[in-house]
């Protein structure tokens, strides 16, 4: 079906990454993920995807400055940011980087699955 919605999910740590997949591909979404924002303006218009997880801590280029450079593009400021974090801050985080809204790790499969839902339908 051609209106299956995109979802990119960064993080460094391949569990999640391997996790979300395996949640997110079973719910139906068509997934990528990488493991760093390095060229995030390059990664994300290359699958232009319909939702973005952005952890954190990102090696190089973290989460805060990854999600201000993709909401600063005109092309992909539209795509919906879900900030990503076991970080006790996360909400004045996610705040900080523009983010439009923000998932706590932890986090349990239906949160998961909730949020996502949430900013697709």
């Amino acid at each position: 079906m051609a209106d299956t919605k995109k979802v990119f999910v960064f993080d460094d740590n391949r569990d999640i990454l391997d996790l979300c997949t395996f949640i997110l591909e079973d719910a139906g979404y068509e997934i990528k993920t990488s493991e760093s924002a390095n060229d995030i303006e390059t990664q994300v218009s290359a699958f232009m995807p319909d939702l973005i997880f952005m952890d954190n801590w990102l090696p190089d280029l973290g989460g805060i400055q990854a999600t201000r450079a993709i909401k600063s593009n005109p092309d992909l400021k539209h795509i919906p940011v879900i900030y990503f974090s076991a970080n006790n801050d996360i909400s004045s985080l996610a705040d900080e980087a523009g983010a439009d809204s923000y998932l706590s790790k932890p986090f349990d499969i239906a949160a998961l699955e909730d949020i996502v839902k949430k900013h697709l339908s």
